[in-house]
């Protein structure tokens, strides 16, 4: 049974419980106060930290992307050169052939009795000739005897030199006769990869329709056919002070699934007429392919510099927003730590930047990293500029693991910032240094 006076003695207990909780909540809010108010001077929120580069004129490559088929530096055509039907097929499909390898063996029965009959025909004139030549020196001590006319003696030197004649176009026949029983045995014309056989064992081929039998491709080296826009091939000329093409310059391949091929090929020529169908010149480069990792007709595109610009500005693509409705910009930062958008001109790309040549001048600071923080802050809010360097060239920072890289513009500079001010920069996600949440906001 429940005693009458513990019902006012437990809501005092409750009371007094509450009472101290809320002494307790008051007590850290302004602590936190205090510490939020003590992270920057005057209780200011610092500067966000933002990486840039100083830009500086520098000659650049005019790299051009282009469009280009693949061709086999030498390609022949297996044709038949006599009539007959294929016997045998004597190579494997898609393999490598020797220049002189038999490939395919026509009926040669038909030119064996050619060459039968032509080396009779010829034992027939040389023994007409033989006995032409007899007649001859018989008749030579008679005519000078007066024993036999000169007119039989001319006729048996006639007959004698006719006689050589014909043995000469007898050997000459049975050589046509010997040529046409070894094109009956079809032999690779050159060295190089085989394809598939256009014939099969028992079809009929013909000399006077050349029946392809395969075709035969050298692909250890391949040919890049290039073609380029004139009015695009003149401007370059002209951005690089009307200077020559090089006709040795380096040629890089990029592949269907944009990959780069490891081993660059080099400019051969440039044509110098220009088709008047399309109003393209046609290029023409040269690269090893010892793997048949380029087939003949596949298509690739190539970069390649064709000329050099005097002075240019080399920015990294991140800084750059391309496609805008003002054209290209990027960020500066002024001499006040303020951010500026810049309309900037951009002539071509070489490895991870962009050749900027209008827009910028020597000395200006163009903001690299760190715009995830700007979306953060109101338009013209200073910013502390660090410099800025590039992933690879430098080892990642403890603090940089840790946390995204795209949210630390530097990350030496992040650290000695942050050993300085005792602050530690935010990852992606979090409020931005010296920023409040929103518990913190009420106190």
């Amino acid at each position: 049974m429940r005693s009458a006076h513990s019902s006012p003695l437990n809501l005092t207990r409750i009371a007094a419980c509450t009472l101290t909780a809320l002494a307790l909540l008051s007590a850290c809010g302004h602590k936190d106060a205090a510490q939020a108010g003590a992270g920057a001077p005057g209780g200011k929120m610092p500067a966000p930290q933002v990486g840039v580069i100083t830009t500086k004129f520098q000659p650049v490559a005019l790299e051009t992307e282009l469009p280009a088929r693949v061709e086999a530096i030498r390609v022949a055509e297996v044709r038949a050169r006599v009539n007959g039907v294929v016997l045998k097929r004597l190579f494997t499909e898609g393999s490598m052939v020797k220049q002189g390898q038999s490939l395919f063996q026509i009926d040669p029965e038909p030119y064996q009795a050619q060459v039968n009959s032509a080396q009779a025909a010829l034992g027939r004139a040389q023994a007409t000739q033989a006995s032409a030549a007899a007649t001859v020196e018989r008749y030579k001590p008679l005519v000078e005897a007066n024993a036999v006319s000169k007119q039989e003696y001319t006729n048996a030197v006639a007959a004698a030199k006719q006689g050589e004649a014909d043995v000469n176009a007898a050997k000459a026949q049975l050589r046509i006769a010997q040529i046409n029983y070894g094109y009956a045995n079809v032999y690779a014309p050159i060295s190089g990869r085989i394809g598939r056989a256009l014939v099969t064992e028992g079809a009929l081929v013909s000399a006077q329709e050349a029946t392809q039998l395969a075709l035969i491709q050298q692909t250890d080296n391949v040919y890049l056919n290039i073609t380029q826009s004139a009015a695009e091939l003149q401007r370059l000329r002209k951005n690089a002070g009307n200077k020559g093409i090089d006709s040795a310059i380096p040629v890089s391949v990029v592949l269907d699934d944009g990959s780069e091929l490891g081993r660059k090929g080099r400019l051969l020529f440039s044509d110098v007429t220009v088709d008047p169908t399309s109003g393209q010149v046609t290029l023409r480069a040269q690269v090893a392919n010892p793997d048949n990792a380029l087939l003949p007709g596949q298509y690739v595109r190539v970069r390649l510099a064709q000329a050099e610009l005097p002075s240019g500005i080399l920015i990294p693509q991140q800084a750059v927003t391309r496609g805008g409705q003002t054209g290209d910009t990027l960020m500066v930062i002024g001499a006040d730590n303020k951010p500026t958008p810049r309309t900037v001109k951009i002539a071509s790309q070489e490895g991870s930047n962009w050749v900027v040549v209008d827009g910028l001048k020597e000395g200006e600071r163009v903001m690299v990293d760190g715009f995830q923080k700007l979306q953060m802050l109101p338009p013209g809010t200073p910013v502390q500029p660090v410099p800025w360097t590039a992933p690879n060239s430098a080892a990642p920072t403890p603090v940089a693991a840790a946390g995204n890289p795209a949210a630390q513009p530097n990350a030496t500079g992040a650290a000695a910032a942050n050993a300085a001010t005792g602050s530690r920069t935010p990852a992606t996600g979090t409020p931005a240094a010296g920023a409040t949440t929103p518990g913190q906001s009420r106190q």
